[in-house]
């Protein structure tokens, strides 16, 4: 055993087991296509059974073709060139393995690999055997003339058929799943199939080449395809950091050809400049991501939402109308949870003004109520149908938790619009954001490019929401709460709220 002291047999030997692994796929699949005719319970002993008649019948061509290959004495001669047994087999050997290599890679990249379906009448199990016997000595071919082409020593090459085998033999499943999604390892074995058939043809016309030469392209290739494997196992772990919103969007950008468009990191701590393109990108990202937001997300929260109420004088509507800048106002007779209509300040006005009561005014003009489950795309169907410009969110209990207006439906597309001395939700301040309580966590994501925030699996939608949950109490003023990467610094609260909280990120 002293001839696996040296390297270059360790390198044939563990290339030549990889190659094994990858040449035998192609049985495995077609092993399973056959015991899908038999019934279940007799599966798993048919494949363990196929497998390994194809390891005894490999060992057995291998010694064959071992033997065949040391009969150098000539049988005829062409002009000066001699031909023996061992020529005429690695030449015939050779041109299968670049026949074989060239029509699978053809198959691969422009036919198509069509694949038995399994019918419902089972077929019998000594039937079934034949088959994969049959099918053995086929794809046992390019096996064994890739290991007599690649090593001088018959014990390397039982010794890497054996072990190739038997991993196939306990991980079968997994090694097709593998190969089968990793395409660049199937095109780079059929690349060193041709490789090797041209060694073989090459030997067999009496031309020596060193196999140290064939070891060390497979082992550059090898390793080259190791580093691609590397970066994009490193790409796929960015991108699931990266919401599935803004991977669309960004793919959506780049099919348009917007060189305007920046992908910006999730780590940084600089707020990005805002340009062109960014403007772009946060209206498309919130369009992409209207199906999967809740309604909750968007709406006014009961605690700020200004209603009229009927037992009010009317000079206290006037005065509540005049104050604010809306347009719509909810009507209720003592709370919000008695709601009555939906009016319009216009006609709310004209109707004070000829004497008509609130509750009659508002009676003319019922509300559109909708659950607090339902999510954006559905509540834009419901207006559209409706033509209502308010919708009022009441649980299961009846009990309404806020109101929703096509002007909350455009911010959460194109961002937030404030009002004439509205204070933003997200502003910038010196080595942060100033955030509400109230601010949603959606928002809060898309604004900061951060994700982590939402848990779908809890019922919490806003920044005070969140930091109640984490901190398990309503936090203090000067409290500071870190979650996601982020650094939430209690601004203003009470006893019952957080109202302003100041938003920073972790140094890394």
């Amino acid at each position: 055993m002293e001839f696996l002291l040296e390297p270059q047999i360790w390198i044939g030997l563990i290339t030549l087991i990889i190659i094994e692994i990858v040449l035998g796929i192609d049985n495995l699949v077609f092993i399973a296509i056959l015991v899908k005719k038999l019934p279940p319970e007799q599966r798993d002993k048919a494949r363990t059974i196929g497998l390994s008649l194809a390891l005894i019948m490999r060992l057995g061509l291998l010694s064959i073709v071992s033997w065949l290959v040391t009969l150098t004495q000539p049988l005829f001669s062409i002009y000066d060139l001699s031909f023996s047994t061992r020529d005429l087999i690695l030449i015939t050997g050779g041109l299968f393995l670049l026949f074989k290599a060239t029509h699978e890679l053809h198959e691969r990249f422009e036919g198509d690999l069509n694949q038995q379906q399994g019918t419902n009448v089972y077929a019998s199990f000594g039937v079934i055997i034949a088959q994969i016997l049959a099918l053995d000595a086929v794809f046992s071919l390019d096996s064994i003339i890739t290991a007599v082409g690649m090593v001088d020593s018959l014990t390397v090459m039982m010794i890497a058929v054996i072990v190739s085998m038997i991993v196939m033999l306990l991980a079968s499943k997994a090694i097709t799943n593998f190969v089968n999604a990793h395409p660049t390892v199937i095109v780079l074995c059929l690349s060193f199939l041709l490789m090797i058939g041209f060694i073989l043809v090459a030997e067999g016309f009496g031309v020596h080449i060193p196999k140290g030469y064939l070891y060390a392209a497979i082992g550059f290739s090898i390793l080259i395809e190791m580093f691609n494997q590397m970066i994009s196992s490193s790409h796929a772990k960015h991108a699931e950091r990266v919401p599935l919103r803004q991977r669309t969007t960004e793919a959506i950008f780049r099919l348009m050809g917007n060189k305007h468009y920046n992908v910006h990191d999730d780590e940084d701590t600089e707020p990005a400049p805002v340009s062109f393109g960014d403007v772009e990108r946060e209206m498309v990202t919130g369009v992409l991501s209207l199906s999967e937001r809740n309604v909750r997300t968007v709406m006014t929260q009961r605690s700020e939402t200004v209603w009229l109420n009927t037992e009010d004088s009317n000079d206290k509507v006037k005065q509540t109308i005049k104050n604010s800048c809306h347009q719509l106002f909810p009507v209720c007779s003592g709370s919000l949870d008695n709601l009555v209509g939906i009016v319009r300040s216009k006609d709310l006005l004209l109707g004070i003004e000829m004497g008509e009561k609130l509750a009659d005014i508002a009676a003319a003009f019922p509300a559109y109520i909708v659950p607090d489950s339902i999510n954006v795309i559905r509540l834009l169907d419901g207006f559209r149908e409706s033509r209502a410009g308010m919708a009022v969110l009441a649980d299961e209990f009846g009990s309404i938790q806020g109101i929703v207006t096509l002007h909350d439906l455009l911010e959460s597309i194109v961002g937030e619009f404030p009002d004439i001395g509205e204070v933003p939700e997200i502003s910038i301040c010196n080595d942060g954001w100033l955030v509400k309580g109230s601010t949603s966590l959606h928002d809060l994501e898309s604004r900061l490019e951060t994700i982590g925030l939402i848990d779908k699996q809890q019922e919490y939608i806003t920044v005070a929401g969140l930091l109640l949950a984490v901190n398990s109490t309503i936090p203090k003023v000067s409290d500071v709460v870190e979650f996601a990467k982020l650094k939430f610094e209690i601004v203003e609260a009470d006893d019952f709220k957080v109202s302003l909280v100041k938003v920073s990120h972790i140094a890394s």
